[in-house]
């Protein structure tokens, strides 16, 4: 995994390699002020960080599941194209050459915008077309970007040609070769900035990912690349920059402010280790945090080895706000030191598009839109995702239909091809909708909005009820008697939708009234007591089958099958071939909350 040598200075062994770039111009911030006598003035320069996150292929304020522009309750607004515009007005009031622009990645995933240019007009084809996240990032003009997990979804290649896309480096201090343990990604980039009548002002930014690629996309990674954890990463690299004489120290990090890991232990390292890399590392200033898709304009967490405060800041996702970090520096000593730093947000929604990226990735939008758009058969009825958390849904019910069938036919002929073939599904969305009458892509998208993969894994029954189990504490504990508000009735312990799993095959009760562990009633199997000891194929997505959400038994189960084709692709060719969407064709009741015995619905 050797790193991109078109762009990065390779440095000794010792160091590893990183990126240095000069700043151009003198810096108008810097500014002479009185000291305390006559004399003895004092030099102060003011620098500006701004930085973005999660992306997640938002170019533009559009929906392309809704064929809309992007609206919410809070009337929040999404785009590079946005962003933009904020850059620039900060750049005006700063002075550019006194601005960094960074980002905490998660950028090449989420849109059919990044599937389209991934997998229907990709950029490893030979001849093939520059990433539009690539060519906005270059047009606004990033300075460095942190690797996000999502970047590897679409295999190494892909993250290769879009790394080598772009007029900046992608930074990932803790994503090293698997076999020599050297980094595969510059740890850290470091900008100097010229300040009149005194020494220049160094910059350093530490890019750090997600340990959870080990786990979320094994299938790419296993034997390649290795992710230790943020925190010992950057207790390595943090007093390296300062040696090399970095005077800031910014950290990018891919990684939440929690403390949580949403994979349990299979990973020795923390999923969301913002904040204890800010705790446990001397020497950061700011930390620009992502992964967590939370807004958080600042956090103060003291190092518990400096006493100093270490400031934090997550700007909300898809481009909907961007963070600044005003970071004051005074010139004392001979040397510069960092005197105070305060982190804001700007709202993407206070502002236009940047007509600039508008006429530049017009055409590629203009294309995406009418891929989405295309019909691929006709629903006999409308089915919706609307009470899908808490009532059996067709429309979930297709995902694990086709799940099936694509599982089945891939096993046919195998010693496996008698088991019975269960499968496993969530309510990714409130909002899916498959209208009656012609059914789009556009329409399937919106109901597996993620790009997951299927993977065939072989489980006994006992696994399959311990599966369930764990699935079903996604219920707030409710007493019979207790009036039901659909909207308290899930997400117990702030667990997320799409770690709630229906499994089809089975008929079973969820009693809600019962704790955690001793949920599931009646979990029948062809009409009969489910058999602890009889084997099934559980048709699973990756994300899942590595690890994902932390499910019992799955991880470790012997694996059978697995494809690249995702389920969403998977779906759309179902739909397709059938020509007719009718729920008579995939729809079952195989599971209903009760309370103590009595439906609750």
């Amino acid at each position: 995994m050797p790193l991109n040598r078109r762009k990065f200075l390779k440095k000794s062994a010792a160091t590893g390699a990183g990126v240095a770039i000069a700043g151009a111009a003198a810096a108008p911030a810097a500014e002479a002020a009185e000291g305390h006598g006559p004399g003895h003035p004092v030099k102060r320069y003011s620098l500006t960080v701004m930085g973005t996150t999660d992306l997640h292929g938002h170019v533009f304020n559009w929906d392309y599941f809704k064929d809309a522009e992007y609206s919410d309750k809070a009337g929040n607004a999404t785009g590079l194209s946005r962003i933009s515009t904020l850059v620039n007005q900060v750049r005006e009031e700063k002075g550019r050459c006194n601005t960094l622009l960074l980002d905490a990645g998660d950028t090449i995933q989420g849109t059919p915008l990044t599937y389209y240019y991934a997998k229907v007009d990709p950029i490893t084809a030979k001849g093939g077309p520059v990433h539009p996240m690539a060519q906005a990032m270059n047009a606004i003009g990033y300075d460095a970007a942190a690797l996000g997990n999502h970047e590897f979804n679409y295999g190494i290649e892909t993250l290769r040609k879009f790394e080598d896309q772009l007029d900046f480096p992608l930074l990932g201090a803790n994503a090293v070769d698997a076999k020599t343990l050297r980094p595969a990604f510059p740890p850290y980039f470091m900008k100097t900035f010229h300040v009149p009548g005194a020494k220049p002002v160094k910059v350093a930014v530490l890019g750090l990912t997600n340990p959870g690629i080990a786990i979320w996309d094994k299938a790419y990674v296993q034997g390649k690349l290795a992710f230790p954890g943020l925190e010992e990463q950057a207790a390595k690299w943090v007093p390296k920059l300062k040696s090399m004489g970095a005077d800031v120290v910014v950290v990018s990090a891919h990684s939440g402010t929690s403390g949580t890991s949403s994979y349990g232990d299979q990973v020795p390292y923390v999923e969301n280790a913002a904040a204890n890399v800010a705790r446990q590392v001397p020497g950061i200033d700011a930390i620009l945090v992502g992964h967590a898709h939370l807004e958080i304009p600042e956090l103060k967490v003291v190092n518990e080895k400096t006493g100093r405060t270490v400031v934090l800041s997550e700007p909300l996702c898809y481009a909907e706000r961007l963070t600044l970090f005003d970071i004051e520096l005074v010139f004392s000593k001979g040397r510069w030191e960092v005197e105070s730093v305060s982190a804001s947000l700007r709202n993407s929604s206070t502002v236009a598009d940047d007509p600039k990226i508008t006429k530049l990735l017009g055409d590629e939008h203009a294309k995406v839109v009418a891929y989405v758009n295309q019909v691929v058969g006709r629903a006999t009825e409308t089915l919706t995702t609307v009470d899908a958390r808490y009532k059996d849904a067709p429309i979930i019910d297709l995902i694990t239909k086709v799940q099936e069938d694509v599982v089945k036919a891939a096993l046919a002929g195998t010693e496996y091809a008698a088991l019975p073939v269960i499968a496993q599904a969530s309510p990714f969305s409130r909002t899916s909708e498959i209208p009656a009458g012609d059914v789009t892509i556009r329409d399937l998208s919106s109901l597996y909005v993620y790009d997951n993969t299927l993977v065939a894994k072989l489980l006994t029954g006992a696994q399959v009820r311990a599966y369930l189990e764990y699935s079903a504490q996604y219920y707030v504990q409710t007493a019979p008697d207790a009036a039901i508000d659909v909207d308290k009735l899930t997400n117990a312990n702030s667990r997320p939708d799409y770690n709630y799993d229906y499994v089809s095959g089975l008929a079973y009760d969820i009693d809600i009234a019962q704790p955690v562990g001793s949920r599931i009633k009646n979990l029948t199997f062809e009409g009969a007591p489910l058999d602890d000891a009889r084997q099934f194929v559980l048709a699973v997505n990756n994300y899942r089958a590595n690890g994902g959400g932390a499910f019992p038994h799955v991880a470790t189960a012997k694996e059978l099958w697995s494809e690249s084709t995702e389920i969403r692709t998977r779906i759309a060719e179902w739909v397709t071939a059938k020509g007719v969407l009718d729920p008579k064709d995939f729809a079952s009741v195989d599971w209903k909350l009760t309370r103590n015995g009595t439906p609750v619905f």
